[in-house]
């Protein structure tokens, strides 16, 4: 089950990094993020084939154990599919709190948990209540709701050959992968961001509801070319001006993605463009990131204040010209003499 907020789930199974099943899955005490999620692949595709195998789970006092999967019968964790991340979080009882990294979903239906056992124990049969990070999934809601208004935009300015080709949303920045045949222009660009962020303070009403196929064909629902989809499909709709088929999460209103940035354009394949954005507070922070860095330039130029940077950057190249000029006049002088 996926789902909003927190529930409980009992514990089916988990395995940690330096017991039995450590070893399997290729575990070390202390990996990488990267690591992390590449293990919680391999493991997720072990607990699917043989969940009686796992085993409990300790965390000495001393330090936390890291890499512990856990298998609940239900949860309300977002896993991993469809391009978006997964939700983050905490499993807590009486005995044991876990940070829930990452989750996946097995063939055979398990949700898998990749967690940090911060303390105690969790064992086989266990309890625990689960509490989703709303922040984390908010963050992501954003970049995955603008993601269809990029859609919807793009196929407005370039034109409907325009298709999905891949996407991917967590809680700091989008990608949409699009079919195009050139590079899209700056004005082209400038365009499409405009209209996102129209739509956003526009507070378009965002709905999701499950339907059978065929009607979500006459809504005029785009799916993702090459998808399969069963008979009953979950669409998305933003007041007609926009209607995919996702299973993703999504803001409730177009105003609660705050505002729009398109950072980069770039091909990723021969008839494929790649189009990366940052939305709410990552569109914040990367402001003042920027500002920042305009402040160390001008301090480095001795501008007065950002505004006078182009002026005083065209002078420092004038000034740098016209003493390379004096160095070769010099140079030349000394080679005659």
């Amino acid at each position: 089950m996926n789902g909003t907020g927190c529930g409980c789930g009992r514990f089916f199974a988990g395995m940690a990094a330096g017991l039995a099943a450590g070893t399997a899955i290729g575990m070390t005490m202390a990996p990488s993020r990267r690591e992390i999620k590449r293990a919680a692949h391999r493991a997720a595709k072990s607990v699917s084939d043989a969940v009686e195998t796992l085993t409990d789970a300790i965390a000495t006092d001393e330090e936390a154990k890291d890499g512990v999967l856990v298998v609940l019968d239900k949860t309300p964790f977002y896993a991993e599919m469809g391009g978006q991340a997964a939700d983050h979080g905490m499993l807590n009882s009486a005995d044991c709190n876990l940070r829930v990294l990452d989750v996946k979903k097995t063939p055979k239906g398990y949700y898998v948990h990749t967690c940090v056992l911060e303390s105690g124990i969790v064992k086989v049969g266990d309890h625990l209540t689960a509490q989703v990070d709303k922040e984390y999934r908010m963050a992501i809601a954003r970049n995955h709701t603008a993601t269809h208004l990029l859609q919807a935009a793009l196929r407005e300015v370039l034109g409907d050959h325009v298709h999905q080709a891949g996407s991917y949303q967590d809680a700091e920045i989008t990608h949409f992968d699009f079919t195009h045949f050139s590079a899209v222009t700056p004005e082209e660009l400038a365009r499409v961001q405009k209209i996102v962020n129209d739509k956003i303070y526009e507070s378009m009403n965002v709905t999701v509801r499950e339907m059978p196929i065929e009607e979500a064909k006459k809504l005029g629902a785009m799916a993702l070319f090459g998808e399969k989809y069963g008979k009953v499909v979950r669409v998305v709709d933003i007041e007609g001006w926009s209607t995919e088929f996702c299973g993703g999460t999504h803001v409730k209103n177009t105003a609660q993605i705050g505002g729009f940035k398109i950072v980069s354009e770039a091909s990723v394949a021969a008839g494929i463009r790649r189009i990366e954005a940052v939305t709410g507070r990552n569109l914040l922070i990367r402001a003042n990131l920027q500002e920042a860095m305009l402040h160390t330039v001008a301090n480095t130029l001795k501008a007065n204040n950002v505004t006078a940077l182009p002026v005083r950057a065209e002078a420092v190249m004038a000034e740098n010209k016209a003493l390379a000029k004096e160095l070769e006049e010099i140079k030349a002088q000394v080679a005659a003499s």
